[in-house]
């Protein structure tokens, strides 16, 4: 085999494992919080504080893994990651269960960080869209069989399964990581981690990600939402400033963003986040508090979705390779957003058949929309920057989907009392407490559920427009250069940009000074 594809089977034993635990957590959820008699508010930080910290950190280990190797942050988060599977198994309360899963996010990062930066190195840019591709399969796979896993260990055995079955799965990734994995980073002695800009980035994103998880638990007027928020602005500000004037060696270098190519392929996939990554919650809301159906009966209902991505995924990664990104990334979008129209319209009689369907054509669109815009990012990024571009990519993107649950609760709760949103992102909202009649909690939500889903159509419709305007980024460019573009776009983004349109920026701008 060659080496390419072992270092993609690699990093697919991370995402199947990383997909698998997102999955079969939300069918457990009802348990582990009886079980451990966890609060409403344990159970909510249960599943932000994996998505906190693994947006937080990444960025900063993206860097690290530019300057101290891939390879020995990548297995180091296999193994962060199963210690953290393994004390979550053991939590004896809801807080304990909070500590445990932000360990587990903390290697989660890890493997975030480098996966797509491991691939890029390890394939050609002709051939990135394929391999992302394939990856694609995995992440469906995995959600598929979380979903059946899950239902089998909550019938035969304990809820603690549900993060012991990650032992065997990273105990195995670990292993063949170290005995197989290149390491493509060579240190340099003269590169150095800037700790205040890490500091101010990781403090700002934090801040910001729980006065958001605040805002969803209590009230969005409430100091400890509204406290967090406003500090994150000058902490970010402030990690902005210091890169740009004081940093030697920047975390992010802001090189990376003159290339249209890299920010407008950074910008579609914060608008799909934004959309989409809240659409599965809106619809488990609607199959079981609409539909009446169990939570276990729900998730085999999203199985289409899934399915669609994994069988359409490697399909159009290996398109993008031969047409170009823009083309397969608009043409995506496009079908997602469509799916979302069609989805705006659900009633309570709605055939499952035809929800069904439209949630096929949003896995359709996704398999066309991720591998071509993964390896579009990747590919405008140099060689020595994969670390930084895939931390961006996963932070710009995670930090989207914490916002999508936020877009979604308010659009479903915006008739409703406080604290119900809460209560449904937590599983714990009783129909009986509002004292509204059936039929008028299902109009209530019907409607909100609809607003929400126009909302999502109308970002996914701004990310193709972004996608769209990216450039060809033709298939078989070089990494770090620029895609090449149509002369009357560039003449267009020159005039209309405060940065430069490709291929006018300087290439040593953000990167390691020379002391020389």
């Amino acid at each position: 085999m060659e080496y390419k594809w072992k270092a993609l089977t690699i990093v697919n034993l991370g995402s199947l494992m990383g997909s698998i635990d997102a999955t079969v957590l939300v069918i457990g959820f009802p348990s582990v919080a009886r079980e451990l008699g966890a609060s409403l508010v344990e159970m909510v930080w249960v599943l932000m504080i994996y998505l906190v910290m693994g947006t937080a950190l990444v960025l900063s280990l993206g860097r690290l893994s530019d300057m101290k190797g891939r390879k020995r942050l990548y297995t180091a988060g296999f193994a962060v990651f199963i210690l953290g599977s393994g004390l979550c198994g053991f939590a004896a309360s809801g807080l304990e269960l909070v500590v445990f899963r932000a360990v587990q996010g903390v290697g989660g990062a890890m493997l975030i960080a480098n996966s797509f930066a491991i691939v890029s190195d390890a394939f050609p840019p002709a051939e990135r869209g394929r391999a992302f591709g394939v990856n694609t399969i995995v992440w469906g796979a995995g959600s598929v069989l979380g979903i059946a896993l899950g239902g089998l260990i909550l019938a035969v055995t304990t809820w603690r399964w549900i993060f012991w079955i990650n032992l065997p799965i990273g105990v195995v990734a670990t292993a063949i990581g170290i005995l197989v994995l290149r390491e493509s980073v060579t240190p340099d002695p003269r590169e150095t981690f800037d700790f205040a800009a890490a500091f101010l980035f990781v403090a700002g994103l934090i801040s910001l990600l729980f006065g958001v998880t605040q805002g969803i638990l209590s009230s969005w007027t409430a100091p400890l939402t509204l406290g967090p928020i406003l500090l994150s602005a000058p902490l970010l500000a402030g990690f902005v400033a210091w890169e740009v004037k004081v940093s030697r060696d920047p975390i992010l270098p802001l090189s990376l963003f003159r290339s249209w190519s890299f920010s407008a392929s950074l910008l579609a996939t914060v608008l799909q986040g934004l959309a989409l990554f809240a659409t599965n919650f809106v619809l488990m809301i609607y199959f079981q508090g609409i539909r009446h159906v169990s939570v276990l009966t729900a998730s085999y209902l999203l199985l289409p979705l899934f399915v669609a991505l994994m069988v359409v995924g490697p399909i159009g990664g290996r398109l993008s390779d031969r047409w170009g990104a823009r083309f397969l990334s608009t043409l995506g979008l496009v079908v997602q957003a469509a799916a979302l129209l069609l989805l705006s319209q659900l009633s309570a009689s709605t055939p499952l058949s035809q929800v069904a369907v439209y949630e096929g054509l949003l896995g359709v669109g996704g398999g066309l929309f991720f591998p071509a815009n993964t390896a579009a990012i990747m590919s405008s990024a140099p060689r020595n920057r994969f670390g930084v571009a895939s931390g961006a990519m996963m932070t710009f993107r995670n930090t989207a989907v914490a916002l999508s649950y936020v877009v979604a609760l308010l659009a479903l709760t915006s008739r409703l009392p406080a604290g119900v949103g809460a209560q449904l992102f937590g599983g714990t909202f009783n129909p009986e407490s509002l004292g509204l009649s059936p039929t008028a909690l299902d109009t209530t939500f019907l409607s909100g559920m609809h607003s929400a889903f126009l909302l999502a159509a109308l970002f996914v419709a701004g990310a193709a427009v972004f996608s769209a305007l990216r450039g060809r980024n033709l298939a078989g460019s070089t990494d770090g250069a620029p895609a090449r573009e149509d002369a009357a776009l560039r003449r267009t983004l020159e005039e209309a940009l405060p940065f430069s349109a490709p291929g006018t920026e300087n290439p040593n701008l953000g990167q390691p000074r020379n002391p020389s």
